[in-house]
C-alpha cells in the first residue's frame, strides 16, 4: 500500500466510506465517527500552527532575498492568483446554484442531525484562533525579512520543518481513514449520492477554468513578448503533462525550464522565475479552492457574498505563498483562511481537503503552466528597462 499514491488511497477511501454506510452496523459507522472527531479536532489544533510554521519562513524567506526581479515576479504571481480566484469566483456563483442544492448533513455534529455523532469526543483547543495566527506570522515573516536577523529565521524554518513532517507523517496518512469515515456518516445519512453527483459537475468547470486562465496568462505573456499564443501553449504542453503525472511543481521545474527555453525565455529569467513561480504562483490552486469552498457552502444553504469571497481570494494569494511541498500542500496552507474567512467546520475542512487533493494533478499543472507565462512577462520588463546585464543581483537599473 505504501506506494499507492494519495489519490488511489482517497479513491478507495470514497468506495469503501460509501460500502461501509450502506451495508454496515449503524455502531460501525459510529465508531468511524468518534475517528473522525478525534482527527478533525487535532486539525483544529495545527491549523493555527501550519499558519506560523509556513506563513513565517515564506515571507522571511522572500524578504530576505528580495530584490526588484523578485518584487516584480512576486507582484504579478499575486495579481494572477487574485485575478484567477475572482473568475472562479464570478463562474461559479452564476454556476453552481443551477445544479447545487443546499442540505446541511456537512455541518451535522449533534446527535439530533442526519449524521451519527461519535462515541466520545477528545477536546483539543487550539493554542490561538487562526486570525491571531495570521497576524502573528505576518508580523513575524515580515519583521524577520526587515531586520535580516538569521536567529529568528533559522528558528522559523526548524519550525517549518517539524510542522511539515507532522503533515507527512500524521496528517496525510490518517487522512483516507478520515474521508472514509466523512463518506461512510453522509452515505447512512442519505446524502452522498446527491453530494457526489454535485461534484463531478464542479470538477468540469474547475478544469474549463485551469485552461481559460492558462490562455488568459499566455495571451498576456505572448502580447508582451510579441509572440504567438497558440505556440507559446504548444510550447508548454510537456510541462502540463509532467505536473499531471508527477502532482509536483517542484519536480516539473527541470521540464518547465525546457518549455521556457522553447518559448524564447532569456536564461537569467528563466533560472530565476520557474523555480520561484513553483513556489509563490498557485492560480490553479486558487481556481480550485475557490469553486470548492462555494460549493461546499451551497450545500450547507450558505450563498456566498462578493465582499466575503473578496477576502477570502485576497488572503488566499497570500497563504499560497506558503504553501509546503506535500501533496495537497495548498489545501492545507489554505484551511485557516477557509476556517476564519468563511467559518468552515472541522468536517467542511475535511471535504475541501478531499476534493482538492483529488484533482490536485490538473491545479498543478495550471500552476506550473503559469509560472512560463509569468516568465515571459518578466523577460518583457528586463528587456524593456534594460535589467543589469551580470545579473547576479538582478534589478532594475535607476
Amino acid at each position: 500500500m505504501k506506494k499507492l499514491g494519495l489519490i488511489p488511497k482517497l479513491i478507495i477511501a470514497i468506495i469503501l466510506g460509501i460500502i461501509i454506510g450502506s451495508y454496515l452496523p449503524s455502531n460501525i459507522v459510529r465508531g468511524l465517527a468518534t475517528f473522525n472527531s478525534i482527527f478533525g479536532n487535532l486539525l483544529g489544533f495545527i491549523i493555527p500552527l501550519i499558519i506560523i510554521g509556513f506563513v513565517v519562513a515564506g515571507i522571511a524567506d522572500l524578504g530576505i532575498g528580495a530584490g526588484k526581479m523578485l518584487g516584480i515576479t512576486t507582484i504579478i504571481a499575486y495579481v494572477s492568483t487574485i485575478v484567477a480566484g475572482t473568475l472562479a469566483y464570478l463562474v461559479s456563483s452564476k454556476l453552481f446554484p443551477l445544479f447545487v442544492g443546499g442540505t446541511n448533513v456537512i455541518n451535522a455534529v449533534n446527535p439530533e442531525d442526519k449524521l451519527l455523532a461519535p462515541f466520545f469526543v477528545v477536546e483539543m483547543p487550539p493554542v490561538m484562533p487562526v486570525m491571531t495566527a495570521l497576524i502573528l506570522a505576518f508580523l513575524l515573516g515580515l519583521g524577520i525579512a526587515s531586520i535580516k536577523g538569521k536567529t529568528l529565521y533559522n528558528i522559523a524554518f526548524e519550525f517549518q520543518e517539524i510542522v511539515e513532517k507532522v503533515i507527512k507523517n500524521i496528517i496525510i496518512p490518517l487522512l483516507p481513514i478520515h474521508i472514509m469515515g466523512i463518506f461512510a456518516n453522509m452515505t447512512h445519512a442519505g446524502e452522498v449520492s446527491r453530494i457526489l453527483s454535485v461534484f463531478w459537475k464542479v470538477f468540469l468547470v474547475i478544469i474549463a477554468l485551469h485552461f481559460a486562465i492558462i490562455f488568459i496568462q499566455f495571451l498576456i505573456g505572448g502580447i508582451a513578448t510579441k509572440k504567438n499564443v497558440f505556440t507559446l501553449i504548444k510550447n508548454q504542453i510537456p510541462g502540463y503533462l509532467t505536473a499531471v503525472g508527477t502532482q509536483s511543481s517542484a519536480a516539473t521545474i527541470p521540464v518547465n525550464l525546457q518549455c521556457a527555453e522553447k518559448n524564447g525565455v532569456s536564461k537569467s529569467v528563466r533560472e530565476f522565475v520557474v523555480p520561484l513561480g513553483a513556489t509563490i504562483h498557485l492560480s490553479g490552486s486558487t481556481i480550485t479552492l475557490t469553486c470548492c469552498a462555494v460549493a461546499v457552502m451551497l450545500l450547507n444553504n450558505v450563498t456566498p457574498t462578493l465582499p466575503q469571497m473578496v477576502g477570502f481570494i485576497a488572503m488566499l494569494g497570500i497563504t499560497m505563498v506558503a504553501a509546503p511541498g506535500v501533496p495537497g500542500g495548498a489545501v492545507m496552507a489554505a484551511l485557516g483562511v477557509l476556517q476564519s474567512n468563511l467559518g468552515f467546520t472541522e468536517a467542511q475542512l475535511s471535504l475541501m481537503i478531499a476534493l482538492y487533493i483529488t484533482q490536485d494533478s490538473f491545479g498543478t499543472a495550471c500552476n506550473v503552466s503559469g509560472d512560463n507565462a509569468i516568465a515571459l512577462m518578466v523577460d518583457s520588463i528586463k528587456t524593456k528597462f534594460k535589467l543589469d546585464k551580470n545579473n547576479k543581483e538582478v534589478e532594475l537599473e535607476a
